[in-house]
């Protein structure tokens, strides 16, 4: 009975033991809540972001964002951190091999500026970044166009502000905790879209170009794409949009219906205009004289 008694108490205790430890291995919830709270896209669509704050660019030198907008280009923007131990490497990862998918290059037809949010961060740090990724990139024209910024809290408070970027010090990871997004603007630096996650689709990145540019890039296929897609928050990406394929086709059908019209139209009066200038006593003239006459009524 004893011996009894001192095994279960034993194996209440193991018992007891494992699933504390458990806990204490497992993260709370809780704390998971509060490492994420506050973080993540206030979307500011139409929003037009303080052209002039300055930052400074990978080779040192303070710049405006002024100067990356020139009304005519759209540009992207994505935030990021380089001491980042994961998810912004990956992100730019992505962003390389979705803009290697492209025709576009940066400089040319838009352009990306890639933000870090750690104030603490050099100007150094951002030149190592853009030297590896453009060369990742393959495009080596793209570092007139792919810009990699640091600056002030000051500076990046305000613009994280305005595009609704919302991220946090998390105190016991020793990290930033952070979304990743694509934001699209103008050329006069107004938000248009935002994709989010770290490797969007080539082909959803050229639709919000053209949707930031408001028809300034692309070709007439773009412009017909942007008609017949819209972007679905949801979904993360371009859909058809049903309401608009309909009028298109309703279009499509006018004009094949109203060219078959035509043509049996115009048909129609060749033949009209035959049958008026034909002079039925030439006609039996004529019979006679081939003898087609005599032949058919003997």
């Amino acid at each position: 009975m004893v011996r009894t008694r001192t095994v279960l108490v034993t194996v209440l205790i193991l018992l007891f033991a494992s699933v504390s430890l458990a806990a204490a291995q497992a993260p709370p919830e809780k704390q998971k809540r509060r490492e994420f709270e506050g973080v993540g896209i206030d979307a500011k669509h139409g929003q037009t972001i303080p052209k002039d704050l300055v930052f400074r660019n990978s080779e040192g030198d303070p710049v405006s964002l002024e100067q990356y907008f020139d009304g005519e280009k759209p540009v992207i923007i994505n935030f990021l951190y380089h001491e980042c131990p994961m998810l912004c490497g990956l992100m730019l990862n992505g962003m390389t091999s979705t803009l290697s998918e492209m025709s576009w290059t940066p400089g040319e037809e838009f352009r990306v500026l890639s933000i870090s949010f750690n104030h603490r961060e050099t100007s150094s740090v951002a030149r190592e970044a853009k030297e590896t990724y453009i060369k990742q990139l393959g495009k080596p024209d793209a570092a007139d166009g792919w810009h990699f910024l640091t600056g002030s809290k000051a500076s990046i408070d305000a613009l994280t502000s305005s595009t609704g970027f919302q991220f946090r010090w998390v105190e016991e990871q020793q990290e930033y905790a952070h979304p990743t997004a694509w934001v699209f603007l103008s050329g006069n630096g107004k938000i248009t879209q935002y994709i989010y996650g770290m490797e969007p689709k080539a082909g959803d990145v050229r639709k919000a170009l053209v949707e930031a540019s408001d028809g300034s890039v692309g070709n007439p296929l773009d412009q017909v794409a942007m008609y017949c897609f819209q972007f679905d928050p949801e979904a993360n990406t371009y859909t058809a949009d049903a309401f608009n394929l309909m009028k298109i086709g309703s279009v499509i059908t006018v004009f094949i219906l109203g060219g078959a019209l035509f043509f049996f139209w115009r048909r129609e009066n060749e033949d009209l205009r035959d049958m008026e200038d034909r002079d039925p006593l030439k006609e039996i003239d004529e019979l006679e004289d081939t003898g087609a006459l005599k032949e058919r009524f003997g």
